[in-house]
């Protein structure tokens, strides 16, 4: 009896340990940081396939997120379409969007042009994605391949009720080539071409006699009342006999990549491009551009390139822990009284947040570098010692505030703190922000694994799960996490917003932060001799360098946006898949000293790179400096402000910065001075 009680008893208490713990387990095989039940994420939706949904990790911030969140209904923008799973009615629908265009933003608008299916109900489920496409398949049975840049959204019928419908009154329809070729137009001046591998028998209502399986390729022709289309009609007539069901991006090659298609049917692929391929682009040559077949998005112009690969080739850019230029003794001299009071102010982090904790432990960072550069190594010891109390409980798990833990639902650190509310670490629990919030991290841990080789041997499990959470390549189950969880290898930049359901798709506010992020990793790379690390890391920092120029800085003279949009804007607030917006989550498009902060800070050698082009900067800074006479300015965003204009006017900047009273939590004295005094005076 007593050995009853006791079995029991011990039952007990073993029961409440797990209660008490149930949401923390033992780190899976391999994964040094503890596993946690994230309750702030929804579980993965039943829109991913059964084979997908159960065998985590998966994409947490694609460009096609929304299709896998709540109801699975909201469009997304795949170029140049927006698309829309109509839920529960087995549809889909497909709009060439028009823009709404205002000084203070731009926005994609949806209107349900031509809408597919072939059955009255259920709802799509993801069967396939890769870096390139996404499938959707729906009841019927009806198989979608989307494949971003493809002029055509190709429909494989296998059964059911075939119909279509729009939204739009038809004026006109004509059957070609034995009825697999079909022009629509519509009374909002769009022309539609349908082409069918087999015979159709498309109405003029857009019902169907008899039933149809094959496939379907649509495409828009033209958006415009009496548009002369001919050359865009031959074009698209030429290449609708091949598809594309899938494609990968491949980084094989340090600075390149590789785009490869897989395809079905005869003949060459066409695709669309967006700037920033065309800026880079050197398979297919310049002659394979079809300069007649363009369609508009908020991207800017799509123009078609024929071919089955294209390779992309970007600048190289060289990582390093220091500044390109040097500076001269009386630099030397100032730079080395600031830092010597700025780390003599060191005091233990106080806030638990990862994103302002991050940000805190890589401005102490900066300080052994600037140190290291102006050879004062006097309070390198210092910040060493600052380093690893701050770094390593947050490693071994000893961190009383917040800890970092792995995600089994989605495979993912998340951090102890976001796992249990959504709104907690600005949404680090539901995948918001990673690469910003781990890019601080990265760059802190960087340094010290530079200062301090047995730490870094000892930590360098926990270093590369953390590096991995957003770097790692390799892609499905095998790994613990997903592909470039932030970075889109299509659009060529990152996204920020995690798996929460956004009308306007995704977005990313600091361009910069994201430059850090992958800064900040090739640097790991660098301090543990990872080249592989080092290349991936540099190839992707410096293609979001060409994005931010390309998408987020708005010279006077820019040709993306609208006149009305540039006139009155020098940079963006957030950037969204369908919406670009002049303000900030955190702030109105009028504090204009903002919006210049969020897309500079942090401030480190690479930022030389995002802004070198010194007409740009005087531009934005101009632009920028009226904003500062508003009360309540704060000194911390004014001194980002005079980085810049010391650019183009160091003294000026550096009477300015000596003036002010306080800095960003993530800057400082002695990081603005090594930014002033590391350029010459006279820019020419």
């Amino acid at each position: 009896m007593m050995r009853k009680c006791l079995e029991k008893a011990a039952e007990r208490l073993t029961l409440q340990r797990f209660q008490r713990r149930r949401s923390e387990v033992e780190p899976k095989p391999d994964q040094p940081f503890p596993s946690i039940n994230n309750t702030a994420a929804s579980d993965p939706t039943p829109f991913f396939a059964e084979n997908l949904r159960n065998h985590p990790p998966l994409p947490t911030n694609s460009p096609w997120q929304n299709f896998v969140l709540r109801q699975g209904s909201q469009p997304e923008f795949i170029h140049p379409y927006l698309i829309k799973s109509n839920t529960n009615r087995g549809s889909i629908t497909i709009c060439y969007p028009s823009r709404i265009v205002q000084s203070a933003f731009i926005i994609q608008s949806f209107a349900p042009d031509i809408t597919i299916s072939c059955s009255h109900t259920g709802s799509h489920v993801v069967s396939h994605f890769d870096d390139l496409s996404i499938t959707l398949d729906f009841p019927g049975p009806l198989t979608v391949p989307l494949v971003r840049g493809s002029p055509y959204i190709t429909c494989i019928v296998k059964g059911g009720d075939l119909r279509f419908s729009t939204i739009h009154a038809v004026l006109n329809l004509s059957s070609h080539n034995h009825h697999t070729k079909h022009k629509i137009v519509f009374n909002n001046g769009q022309s539609w071409l349908i082409y069918s591998s087999n015979p159709l028998y498309l109405n003029k209502d857009l019902s169907i006699s008899g039933s149809y399986q094959g496939v379907l390729r649509i495409s828009i022709l033209s958006d415009k009342v009496g548009e002369v289309a001919d050359i865009k009609e031959r074009i698209l007539d030429r290449f609708s006999t091949a598809y594309p069901v899938s494609g990968l991006a491949q980084l094989r090659t340090p600075f390149r990549v590789t785009y490869e298609w897989k395809k079905t049917g005869q003949g060459e692929l066409l695709m669309l491009s967006h700037s920033v391929h065309r800026q880079i682009l050197v398979f297919p040559t310049l002659d394979r551009i079809l300069s007649d077949l363009t369609y508009r998005s908020i991207d800017g112009e799509l123009l078609a390139i024929v071919g089955d690969s294209w390779i992309l080739e970007e600048t190289p850019i060289t990582v390093s822990w220091y500044s390109m230029k040097g500076s001269d003794e009386e630099a030397r001299n100032h730079i080395v009284r600031a830092l010597e009071k700025d780390v003599s102010n060191l005091q233990p982090i106080a806030t638990p947040s990862t994103y302002f904790y991050g940000k805190a432990v890589a401005r102490a960072a900066r300080f052994a570098l600037i140190a290291e550069e102006v050879h004062y190594h006097n309070v390198i010891p210092r910040v060493k010692e600052f380093l690893e109390k701050s770094l390593t409980p947050w490693l071994d798990g000893s961190y009383r505030g917040n800890a970092l833990m792995y995600d089994t639902k989605w495979g993912g650190l998340v951090s102890r703190v976001g796992a249990r509310d959504s709104g907690a670490d600005f949404g680090f629990g539901v995948y918001n922000d990673h690469h910003y919030h781990l890019g601080y991290f990265c760059y802190a841990i960087a340094v010290l694994a530079k200062l301090n080789r047995s730490w870094a041997h000892r930590f360098k499990p926990h270093v590369y799960s953390i590096v991995n959470d957003f770097m790692t390549l390799t892609c499905g189950q095998q790994s613990l996490y997903t592909r470039l969880r932030n970075f889109d290898l299509w659009k060529l930049h990152s996204w920020a917003s995690g798996i929460t359901e956004f009308a306007d798709g995704r977005n990313q506010e600091s361009s910069s932060e994201a430059v850090n992020a992958y800064y900040s990793a090739a640097l790991i790379g660098v301090a543990y001799g990872d080249v592989h690390l080092i290349a991936t890391g540099s190839t992707l920092a410096a293609l979001e360098i060409r994005s931010a120029k390309a998408w987020w800085h708005v010279p006077v003279n820019s040709t993306v946006y609208e006149p009305e949009f540039t006139r009155e804007n020098r940079v963006i607030g957030v950037l969204w898949e369908n919406k670009r917006d002049s303000g900030l989550w955190f702030a109105p498009a009028n504090w204009r000293e903002c919006r210049l902060g969020i897309q500079l800070l942090p401030i480190v050698p690479i930022t030389e790179l995002l802004f070198s082009n010194l007409e740009f900067v005087k531009e934005l800074v101009e632009w920028t400096t009226p904003a500062l006479k508003r009360e309540g300015v704060g000194e911390g965003w004014k001194g980002f402000v005079y980085a810049l204009e010391s650019m183009y006017d160091r003294e000026n900047a550096l009477k300015n910065v000596m003036n002010l009273n306080e800095h960003d939590d993530g800057n400082s004295l002695s990081n603005l001075l090594w930014w002033i005094y590391r350029r010459s005076s006279n820019p020419n």
